[in-house]
């Protein structure tokens, strides 16, 4: 009779899973140094404002996926979740310039 270790390999890798959940991401994140965090905040901008010159005032989601595909372009490592914050705090400065501006 042959032993089924299905049950135990996927309670293995859910039990990695969250462990590297619960640890090592949060860990990783606050490695990423103020220098880094300049940068990537430099990169967001320069992507948003190319992506706002390319696709003009509308196509919001195009617009996005253009700004983080560039990103991955120049080999920024990057959370989501903060990237979309960044994307949307730069968009929210070129929406309150242009105002300043008309």
């Amino acid at each position: 009779m042959k032993n089924d270790y299905t049950p135990l390999f996927e309670f293995i890798i859910t039990l990695i899973s969250a462990i590297v959940s619960c640890f090592l991401i949060p860990t990783l994140k606050k490695k990423l140094t103020k220098e880094n965090q300049e940068q990537l905040s430099y990169w967001v901008g320069v992507a948003v404002k190319a992506a706002e010159q390319l696709f003009g005032s509308k196509a919001g989601q195009q617009k996005k996926e253009y700004a983080v595909a560039f990103l991955l372009s120049k080999g920024i490592v990057f959370d989501v979740d903060e990237v979309t914050a960044l994307i949307e705090s730069e968009v929210y400065k070129l929406s309150a310039e242009s105002k300043v501006q008309n």
